[in-house]
């Protein structure tokens, strides 16, 4: 099947199809080869990328603009105290402006609706750094990593443990369900993910052959995983729950012990970044053997690049 997202958006994985984001994951395996080799293209030159960012970035901001400029495109970081962000201006209003002026907008923050909005009415590729409801550039990272460790995707299982009804968690479901991934997700009953989300993810498992199951007992969610996975227990905007949610998460913690439940040598651990040592997960995880954090956050960069190139460029100009 011929693939074609050129001035495509992204702006959550389940608007992909299994192709396309299979695909993107190939499309990003071998930009990282090129850039290991010390290939050097110049494919974004002429073109500039508008990056809006409400929330904070350390590994999207660095990826987004790594990958573009080394492409010999020009990044433009634009935060919500630079442009008239729904101040004083609309949403749908800087949306037409920036179209104007950019090849492709990224944007990072808040409400899934503004991503939206900037998509519906700038006419030009939109990519969604983070909303408090998806995190799609993420789930690609992650996936690459494990077909990179596991040879495979179709089959394998990952395991999320913590706050289950994130973004990070909401869109693993979705990735791992279109890709054939398993996927379990431990959490407290308090911290379950929505039942919609839940029942979406199902929806796509059920085409790919996959699983999504959720549990409250952390050592049924990690049995027999081939990937284990954790995100912060207090999201950005939730800071005064953090006592509360300490107490809540405190049993699931990927700590060894957690690892060992796995009972499988072979298992990973994953993690978004940026990590709270000592609650999540502790430092002998993070340090240690099975961890592919640091794989998995330079993934960020070549699944990135991979996006801008596929909607940016007609296929024939790209190298997969």
């Amino acid at each position: 099947m011929a693939v074609h997202l050129e001035g495509k958006s992204l702006l959550t994985l389940a608007d992909l199809s299994p192709e396309e984001i299979r695909y993107l994951i190939d499309l990003a395996r071998e930009v990282k080869r090129e850039r290991h080799e010390g290939i050097v293209n110049r494919r974004f030159e002429g073109k500039s990328l508008a990056l809006l960012f409400e929330k904070r970035s350390t590994r999207t901001r660095a990826a987004f603009e790594t990958a573009f400029g080394e492409e010999a495109g020009h990044p433009v970081f634009l935060s919500q105290t630079d442009i008239h962000l729904g101040v004083k201006e609309t949403v749908e209003d800087t949306a037409r402006v920036l179209g104007r002026m950019f090849d492709a907008i990224q944007f990072r923050g808040f409400k899934q609706e503004t991503v939206q909005l900037f998509a519906e009415h700038s006419n030009k590729p939109v990519y969604n750094g983070l909303t408090d409801l998806y995190h799609p550039t993420q789930i690609l990272a992650d996936l690459q990593t494990v077909l990179e460790e596991t040879g495979e995707l179709e089959g394998r299982t990952l395991s999320f443990v913590g706050d289950a009804r994130n973004n990070v968690a909401r869109s693993l479901m979705i990735g791992c369900g279109k890709l054939g991934v398993n996927i379990r997700l431990g959490a407290p009953k308090s911290l379950f993910p929505d039942e919609e989300s839940v029942e979406v993810a199902r929806s796509f498992a059920s085409r790919s052959g996959s699983e999504v199951s959720v549990t409250d007992d952390p050592a049924q969610a990690v049995s027999g995983a081939d990937a284990v996975y954790t995100d912060v227990w207090v999201s950005m905007g939730e800071e005064e729950q953090s006592e509360q949610r300490m107490r809540t998460l405190a049993p699931y913690q990927v700590n060894d012990e957690l690892m060992d439940r796995t009972g499988n040598p072979s298992s990973i651990f994953l993690h978004c970044l940026p990590a709270v040592r000592g609650n999540e997960v502790t430092s002998e995880v993070m340090d240690g053997p099975r961890s592919r954090i640091w794989d998995e956050a330079e993934n960020r960069k070549h699944t990135i690049k991979a996006v801008m190139l596929a909607t940016m460029l007609a296929p024939s100009e790209l190298p997969v």
